[in-house]
């Protein structure tokens, strides 16, 4: 996703102890200027989840692959191609900014694994650069449908030996966000934080001003109601996966994030229910659920479901994330009939392992309160 102010994932992403030095540059909105910042960090590496010659299904995920970025661009191309063994990709939103782009990088996908599962982030229904003349973003998404079916790419529910998979369509609404704001400092309005607001086009009747949106998204996934439920009938490993997020727990609080108000604008309750409605309200050991959207790499279980985010994301986030990318994404979420060991390092969900979250804490974090002046 993208903040014209300060990009979330610019967060806490850091450790002390570092061995280098990395220069951090944001924007302040008030004053239309930019601090220079000396940030050290530590780079504890995933271990790459290589694609070997493992006997069997394996299945990758990744999401905010934007490769109108010439660097990500550079990471899919060199991919290795698929080879004979059976390989699927999960594809969580956010791919191209055009649809040109869109097309290229799906069909590069295509040429590196067996099977391709895709859903639509926000940055795919962009419509500020495309030549095309399209009526609304769903004039667009129609046509990115339509470009997957021709290419192969899946976009409904599929079982592949055994193991069922399930593509959620969602988008957000401001009032999945239940925590308590911060007071005291002026912060920057939804509409002038988000570009969606500017990139994306609705027909009359959807807007991001309320669950309209949110409902319609969710709307979509009723035409596999059927599928479903007879997956949910005959398989015992289901996976599903969306583009935003189900729950604020899969989010930092308020207080960490450089621009507070994030969460009113990454996740939807009407994704957690479908979710709990397919891996159940306590979930099992095999329930897992991939998103992606925010750029933080997370990787926890929560009443009884793995929730999964791999994100390439903008390679500017992947100079100071602690884990870096490049080498070990996609990400092998399962391999040998079952899920695979927890992602390693995640800073967040790392962190919130050890700490309990407090939403009612409404202090800024220091990395944070130095951008905002109280009220």
């Amino acid at each position: 996703m993208v903040l014209c102010l300060i990009t979330a994932s610019s967060t806490f992403n850091l450790q002390p102890g570092c061995s280098r030095y990395l220069h951090k540059c944001m924007r302040i909105q008030n004053c239309g200027r930019y601090l220079m910042k000396h940030v050290d960090i530590t780079r504890q590496k995933i271990i790459p989840s290589a694609r070997v010659d493992t006997v069997g299904l394996e299945v990758f995920v990744v999401s905010d692959l934007h490769t109108e970025y010439a660097e990500n661009m550079a990471w899919l191309k060199g991919l290795p191609k698929k080879g004979k063994k059976k390989e699927v990709l999960l594809v969580a939103g956010d791919v191209a900014e055009t649809y040109e782009k869109f097309v290229l990088t799906m069909s590069l996908l295509k040429a590196s694994f067996e099977h391709v599962f895709f859903v639509p982030g926000n940055h795919d229904l962009w419509l500020r650069r495309e030549k095309e003349n399209y009526i609304d973003s769903l004039q667009k998404l129609d046509k990115m449908l339509d470009a997957c079916q021709r290419l192969g790419v899946e976009t409904n529910p599929s079982v592949i030996d055994g193991l069922a998979i399930i593509p959620l369509f969602s988008w957000y609404h401001e009032s999945f966000d239940k925590e308590k704001d911060i007071p005291g400092i002026l912060i920057p309005s939804l509409e002038l934080a988000c570009k969606d607001f500017r990139a994306c086009k609705w027909p009359d009747g959807l807007t991001n001003g309320d669950n309209s949106l949110a409902t319609h998204f969710d709307a979509m996934n009723d035409k596999n109601k059927d599928a479903v439920q007879e997956m949910l009938a005959s398989c015992n490993q289901i996976i599903s996966f969306s583009h935003f997020i189900p729950r604020l727990e899969l989010c930092p609080e308020k207080r960490m994030l450089f621009y507070p108000n994030l969460p009113k604008m990454i996740g939807s309750d009407f994704l957690e229910a479908r979710i709990r409605y397919i891996h159940g309200a306590r979930g099992n050991t095999n329930a897992c659920h991939i998103f992606g959207h925010t750029h933080f790499c997370w990787d926890v279980l929560l009443d009884g479901i793995r929730y999964v985010q791999a994100p390439l994301a903008y390679p500017r986030e992947r100079k100071r994330r602690m884990n870096g990318g490049e080498d070990w994404l996609p990400f092998c979420i399962y391999s040998k009939g079952e899920l695979t060991e927890n992602m390693s390092p995640c800073y967040w969900s790392d962190y919130y392992a050890s700490n309990p979250r407090t939403p009612d804490v409404t202090e800024l974090a220091p990395w944070v309160a130095r951008f905002y002046r109280k009220l």
